[in-house]
């Protein structure tokens, strides 16, 4: 991995999939193929762990214009997804959170303000959103398993350089993520989701747990 290299390269964690553990994997991949066309970026397995109320995390897709924004989140109503916040446009662009059958909060967003061609359902990145309660412990955490920052504005919000993953990370702090995704803070239990990554397993100072991904 890297390790002890002359060039003193170190490992460096990089997202290869997500996990979200469902009580029922064959129904919610099926949600998710109709919803969002998500194959291999988000994985399933079973899972009965308890869990109530927000799970200290939100899946965010970036698309390129809001048509594409109204065509995912059409879809995964139609999917039986929940809306959580209507599609709206704000100052930063256009976007809706809903709530997949499985519990698991979406946002489709666009920074665009308006339409640049015809509707599609590409989705340019997937950033996985972890919800933190104390931001410079946490960055500190993954600095040190050798993630470099991307972009940071102070204590609200890191995003991750992980210009090779399929799935970008970032951490908010809990209760402005729960706000954004338009539910309450509370929550206990599991947080049912798994991120698999490159380098050894471990978990972090919020209880998200990382396995090493088969490819």
């Amino acid at each position: 991995m890297g390790h002890g290299a002359a060039n003193n390269v170190i490992a460096m964690a990089s997202i290869e999939s997500v996990t979200l553990e469902v009580a029922d994997p064959t129904a919610v991949r099926s949600f998710y193929t109709a919803a969002f066309g998500l194959d291999s970026q988000v994985r399933l397995r079973a899972s009965e762990a308890p869990t109530t109320g927000f799970r200290g995390f939100t899946l965010s897709l970036t698309v390129s214009q809001p048509s594409t924004v109204n065509s995912l989140i059409g879809a995964a109503l139609d999917a039986g997804a929940s809306s959580l916040k209507p599609v709206t446009k704000s100052f930063w662009g256009y976007g809706g959170v809903v709530q997949a059958p499985d519990g698991t909060i979406w946002k489709v967003a666009t920074s665009a303000k308006k339409d640049t061609g015809p509707a599609t359902r590409q989705i340019d990145e997937i950033v996985l959103l972890l919800g933190v309660a104390d931001m410079a412990e946490s960055k500190r955490f993954y600095l040190d398993r050798g993630l470099a920052v991307a972009r940071s504005f102070g204590r609200k919000y890191v995003e991750f350089a992980t210009p090779s993953s399929p799935v970008k990370l970032a951490l908010y702090g809990r209760r402005a993520l729960a706000k954004d995704a338009g539910v309450s803070v509370d929550g206990t239990g599991s947080h049912r989701i798994m991120i698999g990554s490159d380098i050894e397993s471990f978990t972090d100072p919020d209880g998200f747990a990382w396995e090493t991904a088969s490819r």
